[in-house]
């Protein structure tokens, strides 16, 4: 039987979190590796995503439906959070230029480093729905 090392599981962890365009949960993850890591515990997962969010490989989208959402894409960039599904689109646009945040730092005496912009509203797949 092969043994996994932590440093493997970490780097999965991070691989899988930057493969995907659907915003995982913690819970997401650790479903998607365990067939290939059995012993691998939702501990783990929760510790290295809140890790890599403070390490910047990694973003947190916030609490949606009452579980909390990452992104692997760390790239300035927008979300868009339906109400109705709860389905997490990116939105590739950067809505702060770093001349915006200089600015606002200067202007409150506060040191901005990064700015996020989260759209909420109805998505298209849910209006399809809606009007069939």
């Amino acid at each position: 039987m092969r043994r996994e090392n932590f440093s493997e599981k970490r780097m999965a962890i991070l691989q899988t979190l930057q493969k995907t365009t659907v915003h995982p949960t913690a819970e997401w993850v650790y479903e998607t590796l365990r067939p290939r890591y059995p012993n691998l515990s939702l501990g783990t997962v929760y510790r290295n995503l809140k890790r890599f969010c403070e390490e910047g490989k990694a973003a947190s989208v916030g609490v949606i439906n009452g579980q909390e959402h990452f992104d692997g894409t760390v790239a300035p960039h927008a979300h868009f959070i339906c109400t109705k599904c709860h389905g997490i689109q990116d939105i590739r646009q950067d809505y702060f230029a770093p001349e915006e945040l200089t600015k606002l730092s200067e202007s409150t005496g506060c040191q901005v480093e990064s700015a996020s912009v989260v759209f909420r509203g109805v998505c298209s797949d849910c209006q399809r729905e809606t009007q069939e």
